[in-house]
């Protein structure tokens, strides 16, 4: 064989084996995009379908692959436990996100989620103020971004987004590259000295264009005519909680006066929260060139408004359908966005929610169906006179915060109290409450004699170090609140815990199950789609009706 035919069969081979390297490199998507929409109740989705546009949530029904029945698994279910969990695909009993802010049992001090003392503001005149002071050093678990951090060496590149600090910060992990959340003083996006020193010039640009003040002098006005919305109580009820210095909660709702004396922040309860957050994702996407190099990106987005209108408004009210028929034009423009610029097949999306929502109680009851309003304050001081009366000392429960009873654990040690017995009287008081389902001390909740289901999720929700000693159930439809205005979240009930989740784009077949699954498979299901380890937390199940499907 001859010199020439030598190197031609070395360059035939070569290229084959080249080749067959190519046909074997890992499939991943160019990005993964989180959408977690707080206080979406999973029936949002039918309860605003016909009016639903083509491209936002149908786009997702119809193209991707939906898990009908999905389910927060512990209590109590509040926004930092939702975003902790949907991204370790664990629980407060061991990601250590016990609340949106718990009581430290050590200290009987009160701790806020993603407080960090030892971290400083970026993005805003003072350093010190609390609302840059803020990191995921309490979250004891990695998460899914984390893992994704780890499988790559470190060159994927993972942003956090989110009106919320704990709505950004959780979801982007320990490892991220940036987490971005708004300050409503300064009407600024800023972060921590935990991700960098100094905001990107692209962010900062940004907030010099005073975003925030243009979207609020538009004013808020209903998106249709306002005899259309069928799906909700008449307008200006008696139901809903006014801005502040406003006397009304009519439309059309007029920002454009009343941020002279709310300030920008105001724009978190309106529908331009969302298109804030979405403007932001946007310039991530493309001035941090996500999606478009040679590994797999991940930004996590939290759309916080859907919330603030939510606890202000409550489900039944035409703010809230005018905001879920505003984000889901929104959401169709992103994913158009995301088309164009990445190609639909080269990007993952799921959205899903960090906690439902009650009805208001007193619209409840107006419509002879079951609810009330539970007084935490009032029955703290009834519990403190009663263990008063048995123990002779005072202010022996530091707080019911979380439906939990935090004990004064620094008094009850220098008095000695016997805290058998203390736990028995105070469950007996609470077990004779008319409002309080059931109470159980958490350490034994194994043993009680309430439903399994509820059991689970107090176990799962339960962490020794940030949980008081004794859990109270409430009755169905019955929460803590100051008044009748507005509503709230928290329980184990379906009306706060079913969830929406959907998933679509690369990977991902049109389909649908019905089969109960749980917040926490969210997590494991994304390492089985990206081929990466699960959270070191996770507890959790990849969804095998997805991967099935695909």
């Amino acid at each position: 064989m001859n010199l020439k035919k030598k190197i031609t069969l070395l360059v035939i081979g070569i290229s084959m084996l080249t080749l067959s390297t190519l046909a074997q490199t890992l499939d991943r998507p160019k990005l993964v995009v989180g959408i977690v929409v707080d206080q979406m109740r999973w029936d949002y989705l039918y309860r605003y379908y016909d009016r639903y546009t083509k491209n936002g949530f149908k786009r997702m029904l119809h193209n991707g692959f939906s898990c009908e029945n999905t389910f927060i698994n512990y209590i109590p279910s509040y926004t930092a436990i939702g975003h902790a969990t949907v991204y370790t695909g664990s629980v407060p009993a061991i990601h250590g996100i016990a609340g949106n802010d718990f009581i430290v049992q050590s200290t009987g001090k009160s701790q806020y989620c993603t407080g960090d003392e030892n971290v400083f503001g970026v993005g805003i005149s003072d350093r010190n103020l609390g609302t840059g002071k803020m990191s995921p050093a309490n979250l004891k678990t990695t998460t899914i971004t984390d893992e994704l951090k780890l499988a790559t060496n470190f060159r994927s590149r993972v942003i956090g987004i989110a009106l919320k600090d704990r709505g950004s910060i959780l979801p982007a992990g320990h490892a991220a590259d940036a987490a971005y959340w708004f300050d409503g003083a300064s009407g600024n996006w800023i972060t921590s000295t935990w991700y960098m020193e100094e905001l990107p010039k692209w962010l900062s640009h940004f907030n010099a264009a005073g975003q925030p003040a243009k979207y609020l002098a538009q004013d808020w006005n209903p998106l249709y005519p306002i005899d259309t919305y069928l799906q909700s109580v008449k307008d200006n009820n008696t139901y809903e909680a006014a801005y502040n210095n406003s006397t009304t909660t009519a439309f059309p709702v007029k920002t454009s006066e009343l941020m002279k004396t709310n300030g920008v922040g105001m724009i978190r309860a309106t529908p331009y929260g969302n298109t804030l957050t979405l403007d932001v994702a946007r310039l991530a996407v493309e001035n941090e060139r996500l999606g478009q190099r040679n590994v797999t990106d991940f930004l996590a987005v939290s759309l916080s408004s859907p919330d603030y209108i939510g606890h202000q408004f409550t489900p039944n009210s035409i703010k809230i359908e005018d905001c879920y028929l505003r984000l889901d034009k929104e959401l169709g423009d992103f994913f158009s966005f995301l088309d164009a610029k990445l190609g639909q097949e080269n990007y993952l999306v799921f959205l899903t929610a960090d906690h439902a929502v009650a009805h208001n109680a007193q619209f409840l009851k107006d419509n002879r169906l079951p609810g009330g309003i539970f007084n935490d304050s009032k029955l703290k001081d009834l519990l403190n006179s009663h263990l008063q009366s048995v123990f002779g000392v005072e202010n022996l429960t530091l707080s019911l915060h979380n439906c939990q009873v935090n004990f004064n654990n620094k008094i009850i040690e220098t008095v000695k109290i016997d805290r058998n017995a203390l736990l028995k009287s105070a469950l007996e008081y609470l077990r004779s409450h008319d409002d309080i389902a059931f109470a159980v001390e958490t350490d034994k909740v194994s043993e009680a004699s309430i439903p399994a289901v509820i059991k689970e999720k107090i176990i799962n929700g339960y962490n020794r170090k940030l949980c008081g000693e004794i859990q109270f159930i409430l009755h169905p439809a019955w929460y803590g609140d100051s008044d009748w205005k507005g509503t709230t979240h928290g329980s184990w009930n379906p009306y706060d815990t079913h969830i929406p989740l959907l998933w679509m784009g690369w990977g991902i077949k049109h389909g649908n199950s019905n089969r109960e699954i749980y917040m926490t498979d969210i997590a494991p299901t994304l390492a089985a789609l990206l081929h990466i380890q699960m959270p070191s937390g996770c507890i959790g199940k990849p969804i095998v009706d997805l991967l099935e499907n695909n």
